[in-house]
């Protein structure tokens, strides 16, 4: 399990960006960077420094996977036919912690992973606590008995800031069905994401 050493909100700031739409995001208030340099007139950024921004935040997005991670789900993704940010999208949406997150059965992205490492998830009736794994289309990923009664299921079930995708088929409050990899136009992102930026820094 990837663990994250800082605060989730530094990431924000550090973008500019809300990059989880979550209400509480200090960017809501001060969209400059921190620390006392924040304020001041940002330069041109170099073609590099887009690159490295776009691969910042999308492996933030995810939950701030390990760059281990992050590069071997790009190499997989060159792998396959057609478009590779469309195949690194589909592949990181693929991921069992976000599939829990798009389920809404956790708040956040770490809530999820936290949630699948402890034990609480199923995938196709089998506890699963590995985050990272991938799953296929037609996979049922479903709450465990304890998990259906934890406060955080419940709350992010409430959640007004995000909708279910169409890709993830809810069956009760319990249960839903995998049902296609999406395309990167359907993934609900708050901000936009550039993966085609982070094809160009790791094939440089």
């Amino acid at each position: 399990m990837t663990k994250r050493t800082s605060s989730k909100h530094k990431l924000d700031r550090r973008m500019g960006e809300n990059i989880w739409g979550r209400p509480n995001s200090p960017v809501n208030k001060r969209s400059y960077g921190p620390g006392q340099h924040g304020q001041r007139r940002k330069s041109k950024m170099s073609d590099f420094g887009l690159q490295l921004r776009a691969k910042q935040k999308l492996k933030g997005y995810y939950g701030d996977v390990t760059e281990k991670q992050f590069r071997s789900t790009y190499k997989d993704a060159t792998r396959i036919k057609g478009d590779t940010g469309q195949n690194l999208i589909g592949l990181l949406e693929r991921r069992l912690d976000m599939i829990v997150y798009r389920a809404k059965f956790a708040p956040t992205i770490f809530a999820a992973r936290q949630i699948v490492s402890h034990g609480h998830i199923l995938v196709n009736g089998v506890k699963c606590n590995i985050a990272s794994r991938r799953c296929d289309v037609g996979d049922v990923i479903s709450l465990g008995a304890k998990a259906k009664e934890m406060a955080l299921v419940i709350e992010a079930q409430s959640l007004p800031e995000r909708d279910i995708p169409d890709y993830v088929a809810p069956d009760g409050t319990d249960k839903i069905t995998f049902t296609r990899v999406p395309k990167l136009d359907e993934v609900p992102y708050p901000v936009t994401m550039e993966p085609n930026l982070v094809v160009e820094f790791y094939s440089r």
